[in-house]
């Protein structure tokens, strides 16, 4: 059996996207039809989120402790119970491809991390755009370490002490701990999660926060550009002052 892991604090106008691409990602022909169990740890959600996910017909766990490590450990622990062999896991703001499970457990790894990307850039200008195509390396073996797009055995997980209680950060974090206990961890470029742009950060220092920090370097390399290549003419200084 395999688990999906879906944090999720107050995401009513996320979470019915992200369920739905996830229903299709267990049905994959290419799981030869193992089950998939898909559980959203809602964590002090006050809006439609329960509502919507029972309407999608999948399970959820309730924590109250606003620390979306936290809520990954309880959603493991919850389909690890159930008897899951691997656990992937996104993000509530997110939209994971067809072959999305069914390329994690091709890997034949301990573990799997994965690259997102942004397909609505909202009010973000192009700048910062190209500054994310530039940072974010789409290769495999690449560097990043995304909630939204990785996976794990549940047995590697249960040996590296599982996701710690982080409100921000603990995926990089257990995937430290999974380096430390010796997993094979696959870095491929594909397949690609799609996640959001938006401005408000459900978690502090998460990906949103991520694209504002970047959009705040850019801007700071783009204005004294801006300056020096279109000074300030002062008339009293020019050839023909008095």
């Amino acid at each position: 059996m395999i688990g999906v892991v879906i944090p999720a604090h107050n995401e009513e106008a996320c979470i019915a996207a992200c369920l739905a691409s996830v229903q299709i990602a267990a049905h994959c022909e290419a799981l030869g039809g193992e089950d998939v169990v898909i559980v959203v740890a809602l964590d002090r959600c006050s809006d439609r989120t329960a509502a919507i996910v029972a309407a999608c017909g999948v399970r959820n766990v309730v924590v109250h402790d606003g620390n979306v490590g936290l809520a990954r450990a309880a959603g493991a622990a919850f389909v690890i119970g159930l008897g899951a062999r691997w656990v992937a896991c996104t993000d509530a703001d997110s939209r994971v491809p067809r072959d999305w499970l069914a390329c994690q457990i091709a890997c034949a790894a301990d573990a799997f991390c994965g690259i997102v990307t942004v397909d609505d850039w909202l009010d973000y200008d192009d700048t910062v755009r190209t500054q994310f195509g530039t940072v974010e390396e789409q290769h495999d073996g690449h560097p990043h370490v995304h909630g939204a797009n990785m996976g794990f055995s549940v047995a590697m997980y249960l040996r590296c002490g599982g996701f710690p209680p982080l409100s921000a950060h603990e995926d990089v974090a257990m995937v430290d701990a999974l380096h430390r206990a010796g997993a094979r961890i696959a870095r491929r470029a594909s397949p690609v999660v799609i996640t959001s742009a938006r401005r408000v950060a459900r978690a502090h220092g998460g990906f949103a926060d991520y694209l504002l920090a970047l959009e705040a370097r850019t801007r700071a390399i783009v204005s004294p550009l801006l300056e020096t290549a279109v000074p300030d003419f002062d008339v009293d200084s020019g050839p023909h002052a008095a």
